[in-house]
């Protein structure tokens, strides 16, 4: 790469860093909600749409939502509370990543990432994610409601870990349904839809 080109590039990704840091739109936080498209609302994936996605055990997951408190029926799994931030990592171009809370005493904050291995979504640290597909996480509009995507692209999955059992939250890295990596379980496409939390300034 030229030197000229080299300092465009580095304008460049300096810019979208600086744009992204003056949005608080983007520093909102927003809980995460299931969609399933009507011609997939059938019967496992009539049970996954209007769920809610949350965070326990290391990995994403999604499960049933309380429609009185929006929170997951089941109150020992953390909801998904986070919003976007760049991802410090010098050895990368500017990159959107995706945070949450962890827990809410203490208020820890993880990486959201997708397992360069398994493409399922999971949470860590900064040093436990690094290696992994850590963004770029978007949206397809600022608006509430709007979907999340990463790489521009929306290929989330749910995966049934076992008959009857768990839903975890996966990536189609390879846009083929997730052939290589499903071992034969039910996934459904889902799309993740921001709910944002109101009260914010």
């Amino acid at each position: 790469i030229s030197v000229t080109t080299g300092v465009a590039q580095g304008v460049s990704e300096q810019k979208k860093q600086n744009a992204d840091a003056t949005n608080q739109t983007r520093m909102l936080k927003f809980h995460v909600d299931v969609w399933v498209d009507s011609k997939q609302r059938k019967g496992k994936g009539a049970a996954l749409h209007n769920n809610i996605v949350t965070l326990y055990n290391d990995k994403v997951w999604i499960e049933a939502q309380d429609r009185k408190t929006g929170w997951p029926e089941n109150d020992l799994h953390h909801p998904f509370t986070g919003f976007y931030i760049a991802y410090p990592d010098d050895n990368r171009p500017f990159t959107r990543g995706l945070v949450s809370t962890i827990s809410v005493d203490p208020p820890m904050l993880n990486w959201i990432y997708i397992d360069k291995d398994t493409y399922e979504l999971k949470y860590a640290s900064r040093s436990g994610s690094i290696q992994h597909h850590v963004g770029s996480f978007d949206w397809t509009s600022e608006d509430n409601g709007s979907k999340i995507t990463f790489d521009e692209f929306e290929g989330f999955v749910a995966v049934e870990e076992e008959p009857g059992g768990e839903w975890a939250l996966y990536f189609d890295m390879d846009d083929d349904g997730l052939k290589s990596r499903r071992k034969g379980r039910k996934a459904v496409e889902i799309s993740l839809v921001r709910r944002v939390i109101t009260g914010q300034e």
